[in-house]
């Protein structure tokens, strides 16, 4: 898997933009993904170290248009947590 293939997006939530003060940011990853390869593709798409990474299965959730419903996809989120002497992720710099 490619770098870029691995970390899909940035997941923006109230509770994410809290945790940049600990240098915590969350994207949504691809399903197949591990940890290690999670860390290997932030350090090379980034350049930053990584310290560790926590990985959460997230459900699909119940949406519904008109009298049909359904399920979206099910996902997978990746909290990266980087080292302290490591630099920041120049895309969250204005978040905060």
């Amino acid at each position: 898997m490619n770098a870029r293939d691995i970390i899909l997006a940035p997941v923006i939530t109230e509770k994410s933009v809290q945790a940049l003060a600990e240098k915590k940011y969350t994207f949504r990853v691809a399903r197949g993904a591990n940890k290690i390869e999670i860390a290997k593709a932030a350090e090379e798409v980034f350049g930053v170290k990584v310290a560790k990474v926590n990985t959460i299965s997230m459900k699909g959730t119940l949406r519904r248009q008109g009298r049909s419903e359904g399920y979206t996809s099910d996902w997978k989120k990746a909290i990266i947590t980087l080292t302290p002497d490591s630099k920041t992720i120049e895309f969250f710099d204005g978040m905060f």
